[in-house]
């Protein structure tokens, strides 16, 4: 592992308020990317009107963001490693709250959609390098701890997101969806560039332009199909994103497996430990993405709630989220990963399987046990799972790691949206066909739809129920691990057997 301008692995009287103020900074940074990510999404009706455009022109300042974060993604832990991860986390910080100010100004949809480009060049890097910063600065037995402190803004962020841009865009202005931003930014930059350690810069031996090239067309090409699958997988849009980025991510692959120094470190993959836990961990992507995804969209369509109303009903996930989080670090620490998965799933689990029997008259009282239950499974396995990724890989690695594992959860989050509204469509449709429902104007086809949304909810969140505990299972056969000096040692002779 590469040395640092700060050590605490070695130091058994560590405490875990001694990173607690470099943290803020982290935490901050992240906080204020994820909000944003989420605030957007209420604010594009509005955004219509004040634009005097449609939905699908709107729609890429969604678009254009996700599209621009998953490119610059493989290449962090390069950037991290050549130039220090303090520099790089801060100038993405700076540069994500300098395009904030600038989303707020424009005065047409193309000039907001370009701003939204330059946030998302910016967000994209914030959150492998973190990770991968907050790792080597912590010391090897309290991995879990610091992790599951970081954890925290990644599951409250989404929750907040709806409630206090709903609040905005509803009663003030879409600006201040952007404009909240800045505060925040200038507090993480002006703290971070006080109180976060200087990370030793590593040697570079060389310059993979492939990779650069290759990398950031195969993520962001497969994250746009398969985003647009959720509309129609044999659209030109879909298919055109899902060839490209496959085409791409094969010749990426090829590439980076002959490279000395690759861009990302795939012979990772050549570990057992570390390909198993991957595979779980996108199960769990799949189903917490999926369901976070699933349920404001049955609240919103099947009951008419407004994003403001749908925020305050989902704030208990948040809530039993952010109380899980930290213990779920605790325990990673003295028990490893194995039930923190199969307890988290379990109960992810049961909250979707109540979630399959919600219909029109659920209120938002009858929600709050599965929410809970749903957020506390989250909270549990979310960061443990990804420290448990980091610590079977070669520690000299770990920024290439962390920037892997964040461009697959990206296409990986963006499948699961698209499966579950496939899914969902689908069974909508079967639902109208057998029942023989009046489509023949718009008015009959929303009321048909609306009589047969609880059956068709209930359907793909019973299929998301099976996905959850396919995990569970396989979660029963994830290795503890070792100690640390001996996941240490293994890792570098897996890394000398790699080259």
């Amino acid at each position: 592992m590469s040395q640092t301008a700060v050590s605490g692995g070695s130091e058994p009287e560590f405490k875990i308020t001694s990173i607690l103020v470099p943290l803020i900074a982290i935490i901050t940074g992240i906080f204020m990317v994820i909000l944003d990510t989420t605030a957007m999404n209420v604010a594009l009706s509005k955004l219509v009107v004040d634009f005097k455009t449609d939905l699908p022109t709107i729609q890429w300042a969604v678009t254009g963001y996700m599209l621009a974060s998953a490119a610059v993604i493989p290449l962090a832990g390069w950037l991290s490693d050549r130039f220090g991860a303090k520099n790089v986390f801060l100038t993405s910080v700076f540069l994500f709250t300098i395009a904030s100010l600038l989303c707020a100004t424009p005065n047409t949809a193309e000039m907001l959609i370009f701003f939204r480009i330059l946030q998302g060049l910016g967000g994209g890097f914030v959150m492998p390098v973190a990770m991968a910063y907050v790792y080597r600065l912590s010391p090897p037995n309290k991995i879990g701890q610091v992790m599951g402190m970081l954890g925290v803004p990644i599951l409250l962020a989404p929750a907040i997101g709806p409630i206090l841009s709903g609040w905005l865009v509803e009663y003030h202005s879409w600006h201040w969806i952007f404009l909240i931003n800045l505060p925040v930014g200038i507090f993480s930059l002006i703290f971070g560039l006080w109180k976060l350690p200087v990370v030793a810069r590593k040697k570079v031996a060389g310059f993979d332009l492939p990779g650069m090239i290759l990398g950031p067309i195969a993520f962001a090409s497969l994250s746009y199909g398969i985003s647009q699958g959720a509309s129609g997988w044999t659209s030109d849009k879909a298919l055109g994103g899902i060839i490209v980025g496959a085409v791409a991510l094969i010749a990426f692959v090829i590439v980076e497996l002959r490279t000395k120094i690759p861009l990302l470190e795939l012979r990772v993959f050549k570990s057992f430990d570390f390909s198993f836990s991957i595979f779980i961990q996108w199960v769990i992507q799949f189903c917490m993405f999926g369901a976070i995804f699933l349920l404001p969209q049955f609240l919103q369509q099947a009951r008419g709630y407004g994003a403001f109303d749908t925020g305050l009903t989902l704030f208990p996930q948040a809530i039993a989220s952010g109380l899980m989080m930290p213990i779920g670090g605790y325990l990673f620490d003295r028990i490893g990963i194995r039930w923190l998965v199969v307890i988290g799933l379990t109960l992810v689990s049961g909250a979707i399987f109540q979630y399959s029997h919600l219909d029109l008259s659920t209120q938002r009282t009858d929600l709050i046990l599965p929410l809970a239950m749903a957020g506390a499974g989250m909270g549990l396995m979310m960061m443990p799972i990804n420290s448990h990724l980091i610590k079977k890989a070669p520690q000299d690695l770990v920024s290439r790691v962390t920037s892997l594992t964040s461009a697959m959860q990206q296409v990986i989050s963006s499948f699961g949206v698209a499966i579950v509204v496939t899914i969902l469509t689908s069974r909508v449709t079967t639902l109208i066909t057998e029942q023989k429902l009046p489509v023949s104007s718009p008015a009959d086809m929303q009321k048909s739809m609306l009589s047969v949304a609880p059956d068709a909810f209930g359907y793909t969140f019973t299929c998301m129920m099976i996905i959850a505990m396919c995990g569970v299972v396989l979660g029963l056969f994830l290795r503890r691990g070792k100690t640390e000096a001996h996941q240490e040692t293994r890792a570098d002779v897996a890394l000398e057997g790699m080259h």
